[in-house]
């Protein structure tokens, strides 16, 4: 049985109560580790600036591959901007080098379904009390092919 390291545990601490009870109880069947849990303004614009060049004072997306959010922190509040996070980014860890693989949808999307399983078995079960969006499925319709932002690390609850 797997469980966090100190740096995963610190990120998923800064997290909503209901992430950390669903993540404390998939790390048991499936290794992974925290990538983000809460950011603070200046975090979230360096991601915002990934795959943007500052053209006359605003930033313009110059390369959408490399975008990692539409989140600038400060405008645009992301939910890894609040305390404690609404949001978390977690991803499949691996034994041997490299330990994360971005690379690896596949493993990322069966990740997911095992997330969302255990979120909805643990609201059934009373131990938490919101649902969660994953970041392959944003609108929640189970289909991953109709997606025009893909974020496949990325869980939050909904309000």
């Amino acid at each position: 049985m797997a469980t966090y390291g100190n740096t995963s545990q610190q990120k998923l601490d800064s997290c909503h109560p209901d992430l950390i009870v669903i993540f404390q109880d998939v790390v048991r069947i499936f290794d992974n580790a925290i990538v983000y849990g809460e950011r603070t303004p200046e975090e979230q614009f360096e991601l915002y600036k990934q795959g943007r060049s500052l053209i006359g004072g605003r930033w313009v997306i110059a390369d959408k591959k490399k975008v990692v959010t539409y989140k600038d922190g400060t405008i645009s509040k992301s939910n890894h901007n609040y305390s404690p996070s609404k949001a978390v980014d977690v991803v499949p860890y691996y034994a041997t080098e490299p330990h994360i693989r971005w690379s690896d949808t596949d493993r990322m999307y069966y990740f997911a379904g095992m997330v969302i399983a255990t979120a909805i078995r643990l609201k059934d079960e009373g131990k938490i009390s919101h649902d969660i969006r994953w970041g392959g499925d944003w609108d929640r319709d189970t289909e991953v092919d109709d997606q025009t932002f893909m974020d496949l690390a990325h869980f939050e609850i909904i309000d």
